[in-house]
This record gives structure tokens, C-alpha cells and sequence, in this order.
């Protein structure tokens, strides 16, 4: 038998954190219906079980699934801000938000 002489990259419980994280905001934006794994599963093309892990906070996404969950969901991308050490930059999406809300209500106004 050989020893384990690799080092790991990162702890178990920093991935749980990842997850919990990630989990938490997918339920914030789509909640906890079958719809919203499906939705999920629309937004990656991950499978429902895999989807069902994310949701579940057991596995954390990896790679283009991560990608594509933040291409589609803000939630997502600030908990990944969060998890980065980078939060602060949540802002600008709010920001962002609140701009494009402003415009809405704008053209609102011009109509009425």
C-alpha cells in the first residue's frame, strides 16, 4: 500500500460551504419545486439528479454547469462574489438592477 503523499486543494468543508452557498440561491430565485430543477436543468443541461444535488447542497456545480448557472441567475453569481472574498461587487449588480428598473418606469411615464 502506498501513502497518500498528495496535498488536497481545498477542504471538504469549504466545498460544503460552496454548496450551501449555491443551493441557498438557486432556491432563492427558482424555489423548491419540481419546476425549478427543471429550470435548472434547462439553464445547463445538467440532469435532473445532478440538478437535484445542487439543490440539495450535497455537490457543488463544476465548470460549464457553474457557468451557465450564473449566465442565468443573479442570485448564483453574488453567492459566488460571496464565496471569492469579493461581495462588494454585489453592489454593481444591484446597481444594475435598479438602472434598468428606472428605465422601465420611465417609459411607463412617457406613455401614460
Amino acid at each position: 500500500m502506498f501513502p497518500k503523499t498528495g496535498s488536497n486543494l481545498h477542504s471538504s468543508s469549504d466545498e460544503a460551504d460552496l454548496a450551501l452557498l449555491i443551493s441557498r440561491a438557486l432556491l432563492a430565485e427558482l424555489g423548491a419545486s419540481h419546476r425549478a430543477t427543471k429550470t435548472a436543468m434547462g439553464w445547463t443541461g445538467a440532469s435532473e439528479r445532478t440538478v437535484k444535488h445542487w439543490l440539495a447542497a450535497t455537490h457543488v456545480p463544476q465548470g460549464n454547469h457553474l457557468v451557465s448557472l450564473v449566465r442565468h441567475s443573479d442570485q448564483v453569481l453574488g453567492a459566488i462574489l460571496v464565496a471569492a472574498g469579493r461581495g462588494d461587487l454585489r453592489i454593481s449588480l444591484e446597481l444594475n438592477l435598479v438602472r434598468v428598473k428606472l428605465l422601465e418606469l420611465a417609459a411607463l411615464l412617457e406613455r401614460a
